[in-house]
């Protein structure tokens, strides 16, 4: 099979550019700018453009699929050319069910935890040696690749996305797997340069519940009362199977779980992460691995990376990296630091950088949401702002959304840096929350001040 990637260069495109290569597919791509690691990945399978841009001239009739990436627009000459021809044109998602609609679906939905949650999965599955295709959306240790297709494993597992499909279908990806086994995580309002109302948000959700086949199933989070509410008030005919945080105990910087077996030593640790735990424990039970060999794998897991990943360490101080930006993921990531280190003082950075942290109206939501820290720092750079074409956001209305007097405001990357290197870190847990580097900041630098 023939199939042409229009915007090859992404984080998920070239892992599905790859997973295809590896079933024996040709491959082609292009994009009009490719960064690591996607570049070098794609060089080393022979996949990587000759030169950037687009170029109508590869679009030809013996090109068996077109799969469009979010990053092309819907006037992209390649696109334009394939609409000519009459090819078949994929978003991502369409061409992740069609290679899997012969198989049982697992889907993980939620504005927050999903990309935990599969990887918690795919780490219990991979731990026992069970074979399972997959798309998740961070590099596992483990595995070299984040999707994985083949001709013959039973089940995929897919981390269910709720943002849009392609330039031309403005359905969430999560609309288009028709899951067989589901997990609904968390509701919390994200992109809103996307889902402007709340309310228009929580419906995809609904849809999604909505999207499971009969007869399957879904595991919701019950402690998330807006999960509780859509799943409960759908009328799809599946089983619904409610889960909850289980009891765990933290003691010495070290979380311990309760299981049937008595206190285990788990390597993550936060509630949400346990209520993640929680619900990827229903879901490999739901594929054949019993609870036993679920503790024992799941105790070795150390997280997804980027999700409140270590990055220094030393006798008295402690730093850790998170991509959590939107509200509740900063709110449960700060939670989670102070509880784990709880005799030490947390200092907590967070980069405002998508469009809907950058957005006045939204920037509300960000109530409270650093109020575990001791010391509480935001950053966020005007010249983004600007290059989003967005309203200029004030320190001010920043100031009154967080609600905290003493929130330190940094909008010069350097005077960030000056204030982050002289900070003492003894006795201390530093946690850095962005999707972003803060305007250039050397993390191995940052490395360094923990000794």
């Amino acid at each position: 099979m023939n199939v042409h990637f229009i915007a090859i260069g992404g984080s998920a495109m070239h892992n599905l550019a790859l997973a295809l290569h590896n079933k024996g597919y040709q491959v082609t791509g292009s994009d009009d700018t490719i960064f690591e690691p996607s570049k070098s990945r794609l060089a080393a399978k022979g996949l990587l453009p000759e030169s950037f841009g687009w170029f109508p001239e590869k679009i030809t009739a013996n090109l068996d699929a077109i799969v469009l990436g979010m990053h092309a627009k819907a006037d992209n000459p390649e696109l334009l050319k394939a609409q000519e021809l009459g090819l078949k044109i994929y978003s991502y998602p369409e061409f992740l069910y069609e290679q899997s609609k012969h198989k049982t679906r697992v889907v993980i939905g939620g504005s927050h935890g999903k990309t935990t949650i599969t990887s918690m999965i795919l780490h219990v599955m991979h731990y026992h040696d069970r074979d399972v295709d997959y798309m998740v959306g961070a590099q596992l240790e483990g595995f070299d690749v984040m999707v994985k297709l083949t001709d013959d494993n039973d089940f995929i597992v897919l981390e269910g996305d709720e943002y849009l499909s392609s330039p031309i279908d403005r359905r969430p990806k999560f609309h288009l797997y028709k899951p067989n086994i589901a997990l609904l995580s968390g509701i919390a309002w994200d992109h809103i340069n996307v889902f402007p109302t709340y309310e228009n948000y929580v419906e995809q959700f609904s849809i999604f519940v909505d999207s499971i086949v009969k007869g399957g199933s879904i595991n919701y989070n019950e402690e998330d009362a807006e999960v509780k509410r859509v799943v409960e008030a759908s009328e799809n005919p599946i089983r619904k199977i409610a889960y909850h945080t289980p009891e765990y105990t933290v003691e010495d910087g070290e979380t311990l779980l309760e299981t049937p077996e008595g206190l285990m030593p788990i390597e993550i640790f936060g509630k949400h992460n346990l209520n993640n735990l929680a619900g990827a424990k229903w879901i490999c039970q739901h594929m054949g691995i019993d609870e036993d060999d679920f503790y024992e794998a799941i105790s070795t897991f150390k997280g997804a990376s980027k999700r409140l990943e270590k990055i220094a360490e030393s006798n008295n101080a402690v730093a850790y990296k998170d991509f959590a930006h939107s509200p509740s993921k900063v709110e449960a990531t700060t939670k989670a630091v102070k509880e784990q280190y709880n005799d030490r003082k947390l200092i907590a950075c967070l980069e405002l950088h998508t469009y809907s942290s950058l957005n006045a109206e939204f920037l509300k939501e960000y109530k409270g949401a650093l109020d575990a820290a001791d010391v509480a720092v935001v950053f966020y750079s005007p010249h983004a702002v600007e290059i989003k074409k967005l309203e200029e956001v004030t320190q001010d209305q920043i100031a009154n959304a967080f609600k905290r007097d003493d929130l330190v405001i940094y909008t010069n990357p350097e005077a960030f840096k000056d204030f982050l290197f002289k900070q003492n870190f003894d006795n201390t847990a530093l946690l850095l929350m962005s999707s972003g580097n803060y305007g250039g900041l050397d993390f191995d630098a940052v490395k360094e001040l923990i000794h």
